[in-house]
């Protein structure tokens, strides 16, 4: 599941991209700064998706990601700055997929549905890290844009036009933001134990269908 909006203490943000202004050599440092930046976040999110939640120490993910400890604690002050980077990640890969290849499905319901579904098959494919995400949208009190980056997404899929131009209280965004909170509830339902794809599909479409009669 674009760019990389979330995570605090990320002290690429401020540097000229590319070195095109600033002394020489701070492009290097910029370019530098964000592959490890990256580094860290594929180390954690490794580490997600063998253990879970808990196998993200801190420590750990310095030493997987060969850093210094306190190098870690620069990019990413605490372990939920670091989850919801990953959460970002996820979404930058999902995104990707849906630009390469956008939903083909007849209506707007259908649409938004495949889009979902894609973000579920593609997080079950390792479930500790699925469960991991999951958990920290409902237990971090770090801010993140998840459901914003979902519900953008659903815009896309099912309505036409920019998703940055729907306004915060248009109908359009409401119902959208509505699917994916179901979606979401939907995920941890199939990571419990409690429900196959097949039936949150089918739900899913339901939900859409109600949803997004007027997208």
């Amino acid at each position: 599941m674009t760019a990389e909006p979330t995570a605090t203490g990320d002290d690429t943000r401020s540097q000229p991209a590319g070195g095109a202004s600033g002394p020489p050599g701070q492009g290097v440092r910029s370019r530098s700064q964000h592959q490890r930046r990256k580094r860290i976040v594929q180390a954690a999110a490794a580490l997600a998706s063998r253990g879970g939640i808990e196998a993200m120490q801190m420590r750990t993910v310095s030493e997987r990601a060969g850093v210094a400890l306190g190098t870690l604690y620069r990019y990413f002050p605490s372990k939920m700055d670091l989850v919801v980077a990953v959460v970002s990640e996820e979404l930058d890969l999902l995104e990707g997929s849906i630009d390469r290849r956008p939903p083909r499905a007849g209506d707007p319901p259908q649409r938004a549905v495949e889009v979902l579904m894609r973000a579920t098959r593609g997080l079950m494919r390792e479930p500790e890290l699925a469960e991991a995400l999951i958990r920290s949208l409902l237990l971090s009190d770090v801010k993140t844009d998840f459901g914003e980056r979902m519900t953008g997404l659903l815009l896309r899929a099912a309505a036409t036009g920019d998703p940055a131009g729907v306004p915060a209280d248009d109908p359009r965004r409401l119902v959208a933001r509505a699917l994916a909170g179901i979606w979401t509830m939907e995920m941890i339902e199939m990571l419990r134990g409690n429900a196959t794809a097949e039936e949150i599909q089918a739900r899913l479409e339901i939900s859409a269908a109600r949803l997004l009669i007027d997208a």
